[in-house]
């Protein structure tokens, strides 16, 4: 099998596009779709100065996806003075696993130097996910716990580094599961909220001053050829699932959209083409009824819920933004302290 673009030896096949590439040419046609993802997006603020320039804090978790985002938007922005970035790892403390992923961010780190922070679960919130998979007080999935903690600690310290947007590395699989589960579920205020929260271009959001607004830029490249990138490149990567990973439901629209892309390549595609399309009028249904389609009540960490409401108050405890008196990661954490 030969590549399309040079004749050289194909290493990947784009059944939905029907390319052969090399592994030079899918270096470059990732990279491609990053950049104008980022141009589409409106990443970088026009008013951006070397004086005042954005500020970006990228999620690095070690994993493919993240690694691959940072060494892209380092090989773009990296000497662009309008732009100030930072990378910024959980340790959530899974042993084996987590420290293995810690160190390929250290290393990517000291190649780009790039200013690199990490935070805890045990420093941040005394506990540590083997323990809360252990005594799993509220019966549910360890990635329920997890995405709350996560999501919590991504938008706290992205406002404590004063970010002007949040980065994360899902990919166009991560984000046709979403959207597959919005739509069986029947949620249009989470559709409407996905817009306002990560998808829709900076300039025609609305609803998101109260936390900072994320950004995805890769989310139009399957994961598969972001692994192929990553390997391509040589870059420092952590390739291990989390051992406590056991998402029933989004494992089982994974299949499915799998089983879709083999017999129908491009599905993934068509179904974020029609998604991102009815993301949009939903958003500007809810923000023109004066509804609000925001809270924080997700489980979710996918930048879903990161939409303001006129309803949203300080948690009493953390002074987090809520939608009750008390804030979801708090419930958690007293629900974890008790059964300990």
């Amino acid at each position: 099998m030969e590549c399309d673009k040079c004749g050289a030896d194909a290493i990947h096949h784009a059944a939905y596009s029907g390319a052969h590439l090399c592994g030079e040419h899918l270096r470059q046609s990732v990279e491609k779709r990053v950049k104008r993802r980022i141009r589409e997006d409106g990443l970088l603020d026009p008013d951006a100065t070397p004086d005042d320039p954005d500020r970006w804090v990228i999620g690095l978790s070690g994993g493919k996806d993240s690694v691959a985002l940072t060494r892209i938007l380092d090989d773009v922005f990296g000497r662009d003075p309008r732009v100030e970035m930072l990378a910024l790892t959980i340790h959530e403390g899974i042993e084996g696993y987590r420290d293995a992923s810690l160190d390929a961010c250290v290393e990517l780190a000291a190649d780009l130097s790039l200013r690199h922070e990490v935070v805890s679960y045990e420093e941040e919130f005394d506990v540590r996910m083997d323990d809360v998979v252990e005594s799993d007080p509220e019966n549910m999935a360890a990635c329920a716990y997890c995405g709350v903690f996560r999501r919590d600690l991504l938008e706290t310290y992205a406002a404590e580094f004063d970010a002007d947007k949040l980065l994360t590395g899902h990919n166009l699989d991560d984000e046709a599961q979403t959207a597959m589960m919005n739509f069986l579920e029947g949620d249009v205020r989470q559709v409407a909220k996905h817009f306002d929260a990560s998808l829709g271009p900076f300039d025609e959001r609305g609803g998101t001053a109260e936390f900072v607004p994320r950004a995805k830029p890769l989310r139009d490249v399957p994961e598969k050829e972001i692994a192929l990138y990553c390997h391509v490149r040589d870059l420092p990567t952590h390739m291990a699932e989390c051992p406590h990973s056991e998402e029933a439901y989004r494992g089982e629209i994974q299949s499915t959209i799998h089983e879709l892309e083999e017999n129908h390549p491009g599905a993934r595609h068509s179904i974020m083409a029609g998604y991102e399309e009815l993301s949009a009028l939903a958003a500007e249904t809810y923000r023109g009824s004066g509804e609000s389609a925001g809270d924080d009540e997700s489980d979710a960490d996918d930048g879903v819920a990161d939409v303001a409401s006129p309803d949203l108050s300080e948690c009493e405890r953390c002074g987090s933004k809520t939608s009750r008196d008390v804030c979801r990661k708090c419930r958690l954490l007293a629900s974890i302290k008790a059964a300990t």
